[in-house]
């Protein structure tokens, strides 16, 4: 993760020493289920892209890297236990620079540095196998979005974490529109992390073991803000976790998108947030002092039940496992090791929470997500947290459409009626349900439901020569003559004028 960018988060090299961690002391104890990881590439063929270490101005169709940790079955002696070695071997890959030998790889890289406590790192075991079949069953899905020009693995602990705990994690990296270079915090740069987002929710659909009615979005940092823009562009997401989210810092990057909308962010959304920044940090890095205490995106919420935790020993950087084990630590602002590695495991077990909460509707969990941290045995010194319930939703014409449309369009006048006694404010204007009736009755199979639908029209606007005129032309189409004479009357009989009315009555009658 490049923080450099950001005017916020930057690599404080002059204060900075390496940090001494291990997979083992931040301690995150297994779910019941062995976990399976696989990684490959795949292409978009809706965009182009250039491969800038290829050295040449070639464009190809742009390559999406995807990572996926899922609960597995071990089958057979090809199956192996991965090392932190593997997974920034992917690192390589995702950076366009596999071929790098890998005794300089930490050199390499800005974010890792090439150090014994870093080095150490590269033989520790990690939780995944490769070359693991998928359990059988239906899991529900993590789909994650990364930080700033980072991995596809740059949360792996974390990522292992959820598999072993029922859950399917997918992630890409982070790259610029036409390079791997993203751009920057932009509109633009931010639009195409949300369409890999979108890459990946297609992908989703290739694994059969994944329930793809439960989807989680997942962003550390710049991947926050992606997702918010996603989770206004679908309708099928269900949860949002954001892990530090920009979300929170880059506001106005979020509302200059196409697809700003905050009436469509209306499901359950939590977002972790660092330490509050030391005042010397402030004035020597110039960034601004709201940044501790502005968050403009949930002050704006009102159709989301949202959470916000703010973790008192973590900065920005460690809420990614690379950042925990290999990023510089600040000394002006950065806590002990153990304290860094304690908060880690207890934001990916606020992470398991929240989304068995939401995912899996699993009582301890809610309760979990409901209490303040001291209800759960969490000290307010490590972890604070504030909550708002969702304002209801205003029904409308839509929403009673998908009600009628999972009962097949039957008995839409009881519907209607029980529906208003729930929702007074609902309005079905005459022109909407013409044009829905409309459609439905000149469509092969769907007639009846075209019928219905003008039924409740009628109902609702009794005195619409319209209606009565498009209704009577319905039952003629189904050779329902008798209905058809019956209801051009009626629209006749409201407007005498109705010449449409008057010429097929005399065919019919004649």
């Amino acid at each position: 993760m490049r923080l450099t960018i950001l005017v916020f988060f930057i690599l404080f090299q002059v204060y900075a020493i390496y940090g001494q961690t291990s997979l083992k002391e931040i301690n995150l104890k297994n779910g019941a289920y062995t976990i399976g990881f696989k990684h490959y590439t795949t292409i978009d063929s809706t965009r182009l892209y250039q491969i800038k270490n290829d050295f040449n101005n070639q464009l190809v169709f742009r390559p999406i890297p995807v990572s996926i940790w899922y609960p597995a079955e071990i089958e057979n002696s090809n199956s192996k236990q991965l090392t932190v070695l593997d997974y920034l071997e992917i690192l390589k890959e995702e950076e366009e620079s596999k071929n790098l030998p890998n005794e300089l790889l930490l050199d390499w890289f800005p974010d890792l540095g090439d150090t014994p406590q870093n080095r150490a790192h590269l033989s520790e075991k990690v939780n995944a196998f490769s070359n693991a079949s998928f359990l059988e069953g239906k899991f529900p899905v993590v789909v994650y979005a990364a930080s700033f020009r980072a991995s596809s693995i740059e949360n792996f602990a974390l990522f292992e974490y959820l598999a072993s705990n029922g859950f399917v994690v997918i992630s890409s990296p982070s790259r610029g529109t036409d390079t791997r270079w993203m751009e920057g915090v932009t509109t633009k740069a931010m639009e195409t992390q949300s369409r890999d987002v979108e890459f990946l929710l297609k992908e989703i659909h290739n694994y059969e073991y994944i329930d793809s009615d439960s989807i989680a979005l997942m962003g550390f940092s710049s991947g926050g803000l992606a997702n918010a823009i996603t989770v206004m562009k679908n309708k099928n997401i269900s949860v949002l976790v954001s892990l530090d989210g920009t979300e929170r810092y880059n506001y106005p990057v979020l509302e200059k998108s196409p697809y700003f909308n905050l009436d469509r962010f209306n499901i359950p959304y939590v977002h972790f947030a660092q330490k509050e920044i030391p005042e010397e940090v402030l004035t020597s890095d110039k960034i601004p002092a709201e940044l501790n205490y502005k968050f403009q995106l949930y002050d704006s919420l009102r159709y989301s039940n949202a959470y916000s935790y703010k973790f008192h020993d973590l900065t920005h950087s460690h809420f990614g496992t690379i950042g925990v084990l290999f990023s510089y630590r600040d000394k002006r602002q950065d806590k002990s090791d153990a304290e860094i590695m304690a908060s880690y495991k207890l934001l990916s077990q606020h992470t398991l929470q929240f989304l068995n909460a939401t995912l899996k509707n699993e009582e301890n969990a809610k309760a979990f997500i409901e209490n303040s941290p001291d209800k759960n045995g969490i000290s307010e010194t490590l972890v604070s947290e504030k909550m708002k319930k969702s304002l209801p939703a205003a029904f409308d014409y839509n929403d009673f459409k998908d009600l009628a449309l999972r009962r097949g369009y039957r008995d839409l006048i009881p519907l209607y009626e029980k529906t208003m006694a729930k929702h007074p404010t609902l309005q079905l204007e005459e022109g909407m349900l013409n044009n829905l009736g409309l459609r439905l009755s000149f469509n092969a199979g769907k007639m009846e439901q075209g019928i219905h639908v003008f039924l409740l029209a009628v109902h609702i606007h009794p005195k619409s020569a319209n209606l009565y005129d498009s209704l009577a032309l319905a039952y003629l189409y189904n050779q329902d003559f008798e209905n058809a004479i019956a209801n051009y009357r009626k629209s006749l009989a409201l407007n005498p004028e109705n010449q449409n009315a008057i010429d097929q009555l005399k065919q019919l009658e004649e």
